[in-house]
């Protein structure tokens, strides 16, 4: 069951509201002494993080299905990096990373029980279930997500976390679970940042310019290369080429860079201009991972009133603090 974006969360009575964690989706099956668990797209994660194969197959119930988030601290935050580097096909170094730095699984549903199916059954009903199950078998690995029914709570939980958390979930407390359907609402913390134009790829087919590579300086000076933003229409890819293309000249980025063709990305990654860092335009961005945003970002405006050297790494909201876990609770 996933959920649908929403600008706001619902008011009315007939709702439950969970933060939504910034992990791996994951559906944990425990059959016997099997014990697997699936990602969204049915892809099997059960190799990639042991410690939480051991920590279910060591619970005293041999049957049952949950839903959660598999999620991985590192020092003070949850780290989606750390998620990432756990898709490693060495079976040695997995083993390394889940000893140093081990996942936990963040529960938010019950499918099953023993002999009960509760696929049918209401919200209400299978967290009643969830919540018996954690309370016999919760532990360090294997966490509870709390919720609330006002919807005023979820609002804080935003605040509260600084803009950490990714989001917030709204669920029917009265509907079953809905496998495959987008039964649930979610709404994704808004985060923005100025940045730098540092650079500019040209778009393949009309001319014009594909996306604009985003920067942001970092204590030393250095102009980092943190993303890309493509949402354009065709008229303005012409103009900002006829904007941009005075200002093109080396380096353009003076610490981390973009990347260019070559055989790791097959040559599909195009050359790109650097540009003078005078150009500052304002994104949206979802997440950060490692310093830079992790999918494209969408334009809000253009600042000519902002410096460029104000653009800095500082601006970055990162990962959730498990410190504020007990905050958001």
């Amino acid at each position: 069951m996933e959920a649908k974006l929403v600008a706001a969360l619902p008011d009315e009575p007939g709702w439950q509201f969970e933060p939504k964690w910034d992990g791996f989706r994951a559906l944990v099956f425990r059959d016997g002494a099997t014990v697997e668990i699936l990602s969204k797209s049915g892809k099997s994660l059960a190799r990639y993080f042991p410690e939480i194969v051991a920590a279910i197959a060591a619970i005293g119930e041999p049957h049952f299905i949950l839903d959660g988030e598999l999620i991985l601290p590192v020092g003070d935050v949850l780290s989606f990096d750390a998620l990432q580097a756990r898709l490693h096909p060495a079976a040695s170094r997995i083993a390394r990373l889940a000893r140093e730095t081990p996942a936990q699984l963040m529960l938010f549903d019950c499918l099953r029980v023993g002999g009960d199916d509760l696929l049918s059954a209401s919200l209400s009903a299978r967290r009643a279930a969830l919540e018996g199950f954690f309370g016999r078998h919760g532990g360090p690995a294997v966490l509870l997500s709390p919720y609330s029914a006002d919807a005023a709570d979820a609002r804080g939980w935003l605040e509260r976390s600084g803009g950490a958390l990714d989001g917030v979930v709204a669920k029917r407390i009265d509907e079953p679970h809905r496998p495959g359907e987008r039964a649930m609402l979610k709404v994704k913390q808004h985060r923005s940042a100025d940045c730098v134009v540092g650079g500019f790829r040209r778009a393949k087919d009309r001319g014009g310019v594909g996306s604009l590579l985003l920067g942001l300086y970092d204590e030393a000076g250095r102009l980092n290369h943190v993303g890309f933003t493509s949402g354009m229409s065709a008229d303005d890819r012409i103009a900002l080429a006829a904007k941009l293309e005075p200002l093109i000249a080396a380096p353009g980025f003076t610490g981390k860079a973009p990347g260019g063709p070559s055989r790791w990305n097959d040559g599909k990654e195009s050359e790109w201009e650097p540009l003078k860092p005078t150009c500052v335009i304002e994104v949206l961005y979802d997440q950060v991972t490692g310093d830079r945003f992790r999918h494209g970002t969408r334009i809000l405006r253009w600042r000519p009133d902002k410096a460029p050297s104000q653009c800095t790494m500082d601006q970055l909201i990162h990962e959730l603090r498990p410190a504020e876990l007990a905050a958001i609770a």
